[in-house]
């Protein structure tokens, strides 16, 4: 098996999850997780790296943040009303028939949506890569905690940097 931690742009797809405008605004720091996310938006299309975006239950928490929407492009739009990307079989399919298994990981919440993605993305014989400065939770001390629960169990934490 070819070695999963490195990251190798040719195996590689971004994953944004659940950035929704009603949703945003209680975000920590949401302006940080807001601009990085775009940052890696860019760098994902220029590279070009395949871009998927989940929406959870967009009905009821709106579509994903505008600016993002308009920096991605064309991505894969997944819609979802499970917390994990990977618990809703059609979204599933979709990362998996990219044939692309390091998957950079960015979005809201952190502890929830976020991390039970990249624990299923591990089952799934993926490697996640983490973007620590472009995801968050409500409450700081949550997202710290994901970060170190999603990180012993062998998800790779970094930065879009």
């Amino acid at each position: 098996m070819k070695n999963l931690t490195r990251l190798d742009p040719t195996q590689a797809q971004l994953l944004i999850v659940d950035i929704q405008e009603r949703l945003l605004p209680y975000i920590s720091d949401h302006a940080l997780v807001t601009a990085q996310a775009l940052r890696m938006i860019r760098v994902a299309r220029t590279i070009p790296i395949p871009i998927v975006l989940s929406e959870q239950y967009p009905k009821g928490l709106g579509p994903t943040d505008s600016a993002l929407l308009e920096a991605a492009g064309a991505p894969i739009r997944v819609e979802k009303n499970t917390f994990s990307v990977c618990a809703d079989t059609q979204a599933k399919a979709r990362i998996v028939e990219l044939a692309r298994p390091q998957v950079l990981l960015v979005g809201i919440e952190a502890h929830v949506c976020v991390q039970q993605t990249a624990l299923d993305l591990l089952e799934t014989q993926m490697q996640p890569f983490l973007l620590a400065d472009a995801v968050g939770s409500r409450r700081p001390r949550d997202c710290e905690t994901a970060l170190h629960r999603m990180r012993q169990a062998g998800v790779i934490v970094t930065t879009v940097e």
